[in-house]
């Protein structure tokens, strides 16, 4: 074998991937994994101050990279972002599905609006926006990468210690199993579709339940650490680039091995 195979497996160059979510925390972080493999990276939140200080941070890392701002939770949202990412840069190669939002409350009196606020964004939107991109640019390219980003609490129960969050578990469960059926469906179009389920990682989303949990979640967890700043970057760069040319419909857990004990 050629000393460059593997390399040349990794490398992202010519191709562009629109992150959610990508403006910090996870989705921040596979960006830039991404893009330092050479991935055109297309930033998406709802802030545009948000996204122009996250795009200025990967321009000085050497990343090209484009913030634009939209709520995938609106109607309408995922065909007009297509179409505002196909016009601007002709193609879209990658797609991680990482946007997404909890709202925590004892199941036993969770609001409806709660829990339409978190399975319209995490499951509803996500799918929209997927079906977008195949459609518009998986399908005729005749290739195509989507990293949806769940979450170990999409596999197991909440920790009773904790606030309940039953539409964010019932969210993540539901883009476990879309993975699968998407990657059955779309697998003879050469669209592979694959999940990474990250455990804690410190941020904006999780500081709160950190802050009050993280002593017991450090005892709970074999490697005895959270998740950091580069811990997801392979798990995603794996599934985004033709090293994982042969894995598709699967979910790389990333908890340091919370789930196993």
């Amino acid at each position: 074998m050629n000393k460059g195979v593997l390399a040349s497996l990794f490398d992202l160059k010519g191709r562009v991937a629109i992150v959610t979510g990508g403006s910090r925390g996870l989705g921040f972080q596979i960006a830039g994994a991404l893009g330092e493999f050479g991935a055109t990276i297309v930033l998406v939140a709802r802030k545009q101050a948000e996204l122009d200080a996250a795009v200025a941070e990967l321009a000085g890392q050497g990343v090209t990279a484009a913030g634009l701002a939209a709520d995938l939770g609106a109607p309408g949202a995922a065909s007009d972002l297509v179409q505002r990412v196909l016009e601007r840069f002709g193609r879209i190669d990658i797609l991680v599905n990482n946007a997404g939002t909890v709202w925590g409350a004892p199941a036993e009196d969770y609001p409806l609006e709660g829990w339409a606020k978190v399975i319209d964004l995490n499951v509803t939107g996500l799918f929209l926006l997927t079906q977008a991109v195949a459609k518009a640019a998986f399908i005729p390219q005749g290739k195509g990468a989507v990293v949806n980003v769940a979450s170990i609490e999409g596999l197991q129960g909440h920790h009773p210690e904790q606030v309940g969050t039953i539409a964010y578990n019932t969210a993540k469960g539901a883009v476990i199993n879309l993975t699968r059926a998407l990657a059955a469906e779309w697998g003879p179009k050469n669209i592979r579709v694959n999940a990474v389920a990250p455990g804690y990682f410190p941020s904006k989303m999780t500081a709160a339940t950190i802050g009050e949990h993280g002593e017991r979640m450090l005892r709970d967890t074999p490697l005895g650490k959270l998740g950091g700043p580069t811990d997801l970057m392979g798990a995603a760069l794996l599934l985004a680039s033709d090293a994982g040319g042969h894995i598709t419909g699967q979910t790389i857990v990333v908890d340091g091995g919370a789930t196993i004990i």
